[in-house]
């Protein structure tokens, strides 16, 4: 979320210093962002932006000078080490703007200027980071920008927005077209970094920056490109180009200078449009906790369970994956018969991931170097990177028992032979140990650049190089006794003994000419003095070999930056191929560590899994050292779509539930499934509801969000659907929630005839099993050993007899009175529910039978309870648990029932 800044206290401009009134200059024109203004080997933060940086970063606040006869706030950092400053801001949400000084103070001093020039170079926001040190190196940083169709808001549920996402520090940009209603889902799949949207969407949109959507955004958008037309991108729908092209636009105005201008490594914009993916909405991603655990953390979810990448780009691909499934069967088998090919292949994966491990991440090294934000080691990471890939090709040219080679691994290994390769060149010329920053020395190898070398040669053996220069006088003048020294005033100038500089003084020989011609400076009692261009030109090597050896250096780096441009296409394909070689040999090596099996994708609506288990759970239980999990089978097929699942709490439901939705999301993911055997028809929507949440910012209560939930599930639900649900219903009166979940549950068997596993704790609705023929009940086992309950964790046909509510709360601690009471009272509740009739099969549900006409037979009367309610109570005891006052307490009730003095509930 945006941190806003108080800009209506900051004073006036009036009566500031000239580099104050700069300061306030730069300011206005960012006054939504903190402002890092360059002094010297800091940056400074002046007024409101010093006292909100200071709190942020826990720094020190100081004052300087006095402006408008008040103290000047002030705090700074270090511009050497800004970056993990900025990362923590950016983290808390504030916007910076980086002014840097333009000019030397001696240049500013030649124009007479009072000040040295500052601008502001760069804007820093969330989705506009590329510093390795502000990423996350396992996730995308996506700028996401939204714009309504046509002139409406994008506000209301049937409006539809074009959506355009791209990632800065890699260059992939992508758009779809979409309902006003499915932007939660894209943002759920997306979470991105920042989001650019119309005032009146930014408005309903924490945290958005607001941002008008260009008129003539397909225009735009192609002259971006070097292009007359968008037709060979792709189609796009109107809002669509326009999000693109605002997206454009803020990117432009973030970066300044060069980069803003040129944006030369973002890929041309995929329109995507939500085809061929697994359709999830925002509560399933949330309850599936696919990306991040509903705690936020990175480990207990499906992504940190199954991520066995050595990248970081494999990391990103996989992140993707998981976030958006295929559904189309082509693709999604290419991906599986990739990993049953690692799989197959032992030593060929092992060899892979060896040399992946400890990959550069270039695609992210290409972005600095395209934004001209680069550093030695992004070079380095483009040569390391495709050495490796190249050894990585060659291994899947001949690989050991993979043959032939699945179409999507050789379709890799030809993209890691870039046409354009620079990486010989970079070889060659960068050395063994790269600095940090690019003005530092030691980028380039010796004897690369022969004028470097000299400079280098100059700069550190100044001794070396005035011996050379003394031994050429010398052979030139024909004296050897020349002695080269250092003068305070003159510089270097050549010493020789009286009668020696006499006689080259009177008759210079022959080789004292041009850069050796003798000029007189000095005659002292024993000896004179001379220089020579030769010497005056040492003096000025000498004096300026560091600054020289340094521009040459950042002239070759450049060079080499415009060596990898040339190549970027090239490079770009091979980060992509060695992400995605990642990616499969992850997935083979999940597979064999934990015997995972390949899934068969079928077009049919089947789905039978045969000894499934929970991917996080079983790998929490396998850390943590735990008891193994026990494995579960789940038929949905044709003829028993809908599953009814009972079983007590605390028995493995909604881990149930959630495995079978993960083991879908896997599967289409194009990954090996944690199951002994699966059989997945295509799913083109996952629908979870797991779990209770409530949503107070919204006023809706944790039962208006379960009920808005399920009626999306029956309004979006279709025949190729897969549905979790539980305990729906459970929020609201007894019989209220047992109507709502029998209705729902009809609903789904007759009208949406999708794939459904249903848990509840409403033991009636298994009287459907007789009246929906493709509805199959199924339970979670327990059993009962001296008084106490043990969970078997396994699912079988039939019917749970009851739910062990009263041994749960037992196991969370509830007191022993309250649960001696609470037992008395169920004791009485389901005496009293045996003299109720059973559910009807006609509407209403709970209808008794009419009362008997004149010529009808009589209806035999109803059962009564065949137990006394104080046998009832009395068997509800738990003797061993009671304590003297309590065991007196439930003697006096037990005898107020016996007498009826207490009715019996």
């Amino acid at each position: 979320m945006d941190q806003a800044l108080d800009s209506a206290r900051l004073p006036s401009a009036a009566g500031a210093s000239p580099a104050m009134a700069q300061w306030f200059g730069l300011k206005a024109a960012h006054p939504d962002a903190l402002l890092f203004f360059r002094m010297g080997d800091f940056y400074e933060l002046f007024f409101t932006d010093a006292e909100a940086a200071a709190e942020a970063l826990d720094i020190a606040l100081t004052y300087r000078g006095e402006h408008q006869g008040e103290r000047v706030p002030m705090c700074g950092v270090p511009a050497h080490s800004h970056e993990s400053y900025l990362a923590r801001l950016i983290r808390r949400g504030f916007r910076v703007a980086i002014a840097e000084q333009m000019e030397t103070p001696e240049e500013a001093k030649r124009r007479k200027a009072s000040a040295v020039r500052r601008e502001v170079v760069r804007l820093v926001t969330p989705g506009t980071v590329t510093e390795e040190t502000l990423l996350d190196a396992a996730r995308p940083a996506w700028l996401l920008a939204l714009a309504p169709e046509g002139d409406r808001s994008g506000e209301k549920e049937g409006e539809r927005l074009g959506a355009a996402w791209l990632d800065l520090s890699t260059g992939a940009f992508e758009t779809e077209a979409l309902a006003a209603g499915e932007l939660p889902a894209l943002l759920a799949r997306l979470e991105p970094a920042e989001v650019l949207a119309p005032a009146a969407l930014a408005a309903a949109l924490p945290g958005a920056v607001e941002a008008s959507p260009p008129r003539d955004g397909a225009r735009r958008l192609a002259e971006a490109f070097g292009v007359a037309t968008l037709d060979g991108f792709g189609s796009f729908s109107p809002a669509e180009t326009a999000a693109a092209a605002m997206a454009l636009d803020y990117v432009r105005a973030t970066q300044k200078g060069e980069a803003g201008r040129a944006l030369p490594h973002l890929s041309r914009p995929v329109p995507r449009g939500g085809r061929g993916v697994l359709q999830m909405d925002a509560a399933t991603r949330r309850s599936l906790e696919i990306l991040k655990s509903e705690r936020g953390g990175g480990r207990d979810c499906l992504l940190g369970a199954v991520d066995r990448s050595v990248t970081a780009a494999g990391a990103r691909l996989l992140a993707d994956r998981l976030g958006c499934p295929l559904a189309e069967p082509g693709p999604i088998a290419a991906r599986h018969d990739a990993v049953a090919a690692l799989l197959a292949a032992p030593a060929l994966r092992a060899t892979i991931r060896a040399r992946l491990k400890g990959m550069p991440d270039m695609a992210r090294a290409l972005g600095r170097l395209a934004l001209d934000r680069f550093a030695p080691r992004d070079l380095a990471a483009i040569r390391d990177g495709l050495a490796r890939g190249a050894a990585i090709a060659e291994a899947l040219a001949q690989p050991e028992g993979l043959v032939p080679v699945p179409p999507l691994l050789a379709g890799c290994a030809r993209a890691l032979r870039p046409a354009e390769d620079p990486s010989p060149e970079l070889a060659r010329a960068l050395a063994e140990t790269l600095p940090a920053r690019l003005d530092d020395p030691g980028i380039v190898a010796p004897g690369y650049d022969g004028q470097l070398d000299g400079l280098r040669r100059l700069r550190d053996d100044a001794r070396g190089a005035i011996a050379a220069l003394q031994l050429d006088l010398a052979q030139a003048w024909g004296v050897a006794s020349v002695k080269v020294r250092h003068h305070q005033q003159f510089g270097y100038l050549a010493e020789l003994p009286a009668a020696a500089g006499e006689a080259l003084l009177r008759n210079p020989p022959a080789g004292a000419t041009g850069d050796f011609a003798p000029i007189h400076r000095q005659t002292m009692a024993n000896g004179v003095r001379f220089t020579c261009a030769s010497l005056a030109a040492l003096d000025r090597r000498l004096s300026e070999a560091a600054a020289e050896a340094a521009r040459r250096e950042k002239a070759i780096a450049r060079h080499l930056r415009g060596l990898c441009l040339a190549a970027a296409p090239g490079i770009a394909e091979a980060a992509a191929a060695l992400a995605e070689i990642d990616l499969q040999a992850a997935a083979a090596e999940l597979a064999a560590e934990g015997g995972w099996s390949r899934p068969e994708i079928t077009a049919r609506p089947e789905f039978c899994i045969m000894g499934g288990r929970h991917p996080v759970v079983a790998a929490a239980l396998a850390r943590n050292r735990g008891p193994a999990f026990v494995p579960n089978d789940c038929d949905l097929s044709p003829g028993r779509r809908i599953c009814l699942l009972t079983g007590p709490n605390m028995a493995g439901k909604s881990t149930f539930l959630r495995q079978n939705a993960l083991i879908a999301v896997l599967a289409q993911a194009g990954l090996f499934v944690p199951a002994e055997s699966a059989r997945l028809g295509l799913v083109d929507r996952l629908f979870s509801r797991v779990g209770a949440s409530d949503d107070l910012a919204g006023g809706r209560s944790t039962f208006m969000v379960e009920m808005a939930e399920t009626a999306a599930i029956l309004n979006l639900a279709g025949p190729r659907s897969l549905v979790v649900l539980d305990e729906v219903g459970r929020g609201t009166a007894t019989w209220d929630g047992l109507a709502i979940a029998w209705a729902a549950l009809e609903a789904l068997h007759d009208r949406t005839r999708c794939r459904t596993i249903f848990a509840t704790h409403f033991h009636e609705l298994t009287a459907l099993a007789g009246k929906l023929p493709e509805l199959a009940p199924a339970t979670m086992r327990a059993k009962e050993w001296k008084g106490e309950v043990v969970f078997l964790h396994s699912v079988a046909p039939g019917t749970a007899e009851r739910s062990w509510g009263l041994h749960v709360a037992k196991l969370a601690g509830v007191p022993r009175a309250v649960l001696a009471r609470a037992a008395q009272v169920l004791a009485a509740l389901e005496a009293r529910a045996k003299g109720l009739d059973p559910l009807s099969d006609e509407l209403p549900l709970f209808a008794r039978p009419a009362a008997a006409g004149a010529g009808d037979a009589p209806m035999p009367p109803a059962t009564p309870p065949a137990t006394h309610p104080a046998l009832a109570a009395l068997a509800a005891l738990d003797p061993d648990a009671l304590s003297p006052r309590e065991a007196q307490e439930a003697l006096y009730h037990l005898k107020s029932l016996l007498d009826g003095a207490v009715p019996g509930d």
